[in-house]
């Protein structure tokens, strides 16, 4: 359990203590370096590397999954040094200085990321298929004094002060591979100094840039020792990963850090396509796959999924969203021996906020685990503000030492104070905006967004409720619901559903199931890189009419 007051009466099951109303953390209490001694999150990343027990220097670090090229662990460390010294030698980065990334995976990122950790640089990594305006916004939060992009990328960006530096280039290759000459200079990076900036998904209103600290990312890191209880389970020796998720959102930015932290083999896609998935699971016998839950939904239902050997895989670790128990279920009746671990974590929490660990916790259908080791949550009634115990819904508030900081230069929202005031209180609880309980046991369960319930009559209605129920469908391949508006129940559930191939399913079927009260059909769902639908897309197609063009 974690380290807490020894007064405090913690119910051993659930985590709650009645005299405070919070749900404490039922995980180990990880000790976590001195926040004064100065330590980057790469530095502290590959100190675990270096004494990972399952000899790295003997391990692939990185596989492209179209040529197949490899970088074993000694060369990925190789490269980010001698990266590193290119990049403070020909242009004098700054600690504390920007640098915008705009690049599909490729087995170049993860070295930059380490490098421009090295150096106390602020990585601001953005969606190489974002529009000019998107870009720009961003570059106006991050104010980069550099970019790194590819060929394809390039021209969406201005003119920074050092440039743009094209990664698939003969020029960074060069950087990565030939020494400068000069000695690297040591930076010391505090645990209090930002190391990137990333963005919130903006699904419901305007993206924001979420500062998070290296204490942020080394707090993540520090829960996969090596040598801890929970290690084998969660990220087993000589794991290959094949990382599905996007290494510019939260979720793969982390994922990206701490695999090189355990000595993970990463298998990376420059660009996603469900049965290339399929075939580089097959080839590099994959064991590990991160990915968002449309993904698992597809792996449940999906026909071609039988045409490939996927005997090496043992678990799929599903975040972004919450997933329904009929297709859990599914899931787990066609890969009956590979784990679903479902977890939960915001881009304001540096990712994982609860998980799931091991078979026993995985069978906890619907669930998003139980909260991370060294983090507290409360569930506070949105109208009252009480904070309520295990079995009341409310919205989820959560305070531990990855969330974000909620004062100083480095904290909050860059660019916006008041959203940062909004979200943050002055104890540095983190109200999340998602409407969600504990049961009994301390797991969490996520019910919608807040802002996202539908109100129809006297009756909140949440969307993802009704999502799971028609994904339940034999007939429906995937399924969003909004609000629309209407002039007797004020809001009434709509559905944009995506058939399955060959299906006639219509309207006049579907109208009546689970109180949807209107349908459109289109071809695909419009979501973010982590997988959750962009509802504020369909609602406003649904009232421009535009439906039918999605």
């Amino acid at each position: 359990m974690a380290d807490t007051d020894p007064n405090l009466s913690i119910d051993p099951n659930s985590g709650f203590c009645s005299q405070t109303k919070t749900f404490y953390s039922l995980r180990p209490h990880v000790p976590l370096p001195p926040e004064t001694l100065p330590l980057s999150a790469a530095e502290f990343a590959l100190s675990f590397l270096r004494n990972n027990p399952i000899s790295p220097e003997k391990t692939t670090a990185l596989i492209d999954a179209t040529t197949g090229h490899r970088i074993s662990y000694p060369e990925f460390i190789h490269r980010t040094e001698t990266l590193t010294a290119s990049l403070q030698s020909l242009f004098g980065l700054s600690k504390g200085e920007t640098a915008f990334v705009l690049s599909p995976a490729s087995l170049q990122v993860p070295i930059l990321y380490f490098s421009l950790l090295s150096l106390g640089v602020v990585i601001s990594p953005a969606n190489p298929i974002s529009t000019k305006s998107e870009i720009s916004r961003q570059i106006n939060l991050s104010k980069p004094v550099i970019a790194f992009a590819t060929s394809a990328t390039a021209e969406k960006l201005p003119s920074f002060r050092h440039r743009t530096i094209l990664l698939d280039s003969p020029e960074f290759q060069s950087m990565m591979t030939l020494p400068t000459g000069k000695k690297l200079t040591r930076v010391d990076v505090n645990q209090s100094d930002p190391a990137a900036i990333l963005y919130s998904s903006g699904t419901t209103g305007r993206v924001k840039g979420v500062i998070l600290t290296h204490r942020n990312f080394i707090a993540l890191i520090a829960k996969l020792n090596p040598v801890g209880p929970d290690t084998e389970e969660e990220i087993p020796p000589h794991s290959v990963s094949l990382f599905t998720v996007p290494l510019f959102h939260v979720f793969g930015f982390f994922m990206c850090v701490s695999a090189v932290a355990v000595a993970v083999t990463v298998v990376l896609m420059e660009r996603f396509e469900f049965e290339g998935m399929l075939k580089a699971v097959e080839a590099y016998r994959v064991t590990d796959i991160p990915v968002s839950p449309p993904l698992v939904v597809a792996m449940a239902k999906s026909e071609v999924v039988g045409k490939y050997d996927l005997s090496s895989l043992r678990l799929v670790g599903s975040g972004g969203a919450p997933l329904g128990k009929e297709v859990m279920e599914k899931f787990s009746a066609r890969f009956p021996d590979v784990e679903i671990g479902q977890g939960y974590g915001l881009t304001e929490s540096t990712g994982g906020a609860s998980r799931m660990i091991g078979p026993d916790e995985t069978k906890r259908y619907g669930s998003v685990g139980r909260v991370s080791e060294n983090m507290e949550a409360k569930i506070v009634d949105p109208v009252t503000g009480e904070a309520l115990p295990p079995g009341h819904q409310g919205e989820l508030w959560l305070r531990g030492p990855t969330i974000m900081k909620d004062t100083g230069v480095s904290a909050g929202y860059v660019g916006d104070d008041k959203a940062t005031a909004s979200t943050l209180d002055s104890e540095g609880w983190l109200k999340t905006g998602d409407l969600c309980y504990f049961d009994s046991d301390g797991f969490l369960f996520i019910v919608d967004r807040l802002k996202e319930l539908i109100k129809y009559k006297a009756y909140q209605v949440a969307p993802a409720e009704l999502e799971h129920l028609l994904q339940s469908h034999p007939e429906i391949a995937d399924a969003a619901v909004i609000p629309y508006p209407d002039e007797e129940a004020g809001q009434i559930p709509m559905a944009f559903l995506v058939r399955k191939p060959g299906s006639n399913l219509n309207e006049a079927q579907v109208a009546p199931y689970k109180k949807i009260r209107r349908v459109a059909f289109i071809n695909s769902i419009p979501k973010s890189p982590a997988g959750k639908i962009l509802r504020r897309e369909l609602s406003d197609a649904a009232l421009s009419g535009a439906s039918a063009r999605l």
